[in-house]
């Protein structure tokens, strides 16, 4: 099984070609971006990553969401599988940010 992937649209299709892959991991970085947002202090970004970081049994990591403080701190960071999966990651992380934004 490959630990490189690609995106087709938002389905992810793995890619054992690594010169491909850099090349379409290169070219395609808007693509890669599921969704980004600034809320007062903190940016909440949700990325496809185009490596497995699934470190043991079970689907592959393939998206990450991650908040950083404004001086870059990480504050959290999950990782999915899928892109729906990365919608839904992406927003219940960002919420209690948008709560308690003034």
């Amino acid at each position: 099984m490959s630990d490189k992937y690609i995106l087709d649209g938002h389905n992810p299709v793995g890619c054992d070609d690594v010169l491909a892959w850099g090349r379409w991991f290169e070219s395609h970085r808007s693509e890669r971006i599921v969704k980004q947002e600034n809320i007062g202090d903190f940016r909440v970004s949700t990325v496809f990553l185009g490596l497995d970081h699934q470190y043991g049994d079970g689907p592959p990591l393939l998206f990450e969401t991650m908040v950083f403080s404004r001086d870059g701190g990480g504050e959290e960071q999950e990782r999915c599988s899928t892109w729906d999966q990365a919608v839904a990651m992406h927003d219940r992380l960002a919420q209690p940010y948008r709560d308690a934004k003034p």
